[in-house]
């Protein structure tokens, strides 16, 4: 039990924030998501995916996972994978994003549950642009 509060503990000082610096929201319970399966977009030097972004996904990015090595949307009930459908909301890596942007088929982002390490390789403009709701910005 001792250890269970300290890892609390130190989870709060190294609290993974969103891109606009604020506390990381819940991206999915169900499905569960995150590279540590605890419904956020946390990340530390372990996720070498960079597991990110959170999405909804659509059926022209999962086809499109698919087709490039990624298949999300097939079940894998050995792991307790159940496969996305259209609407579900995942913690995907952001070069995963990144490449669906290049071939046009993006999933929209929730920005709140996005981690801020997803600037290091997307822009804040990309992010934004392909927010699932819209967002005022100030040039």
């Amino acid at each position: 039990m001792q250890q269970v509060w300290l890892w609390l503990f130190l989870r709060l000082l190294k609290m993974n924030r969103n891109i606009f610096g604020e506390p990381l929201i819940t991206c999915s319970t169900k499905p569960l998501t995150g590279f540590f399966r605890n419904g956020c977009c946390d990340t530390d030097d372990s996720d070498t995916g960079m597991h990110t972004v959170c999405v909804i996904v659509d059926k022209n990015f999962l086809l499109f996972s698919k087709a490039v090595g990624n298949d999300l949307s097939t079940s894998l009930p050995q792991f307790g994978f159940d496969g996305l459908q259209d609407g579900d909301k995942w913690c995907l890596c952001a070069l995963r994003w990144r490449e669906a942007l290049i071939n046009n088929v993006a999933p929209k982002v929730i920005l709140e549950a996005t981690n801020e390490k997803t600037l290091d390789v997307i822009s804040m403009e990309d992010l934004i642009k392909h927010s699932h709701k819209n967002v005022k910005t100030i040039d």
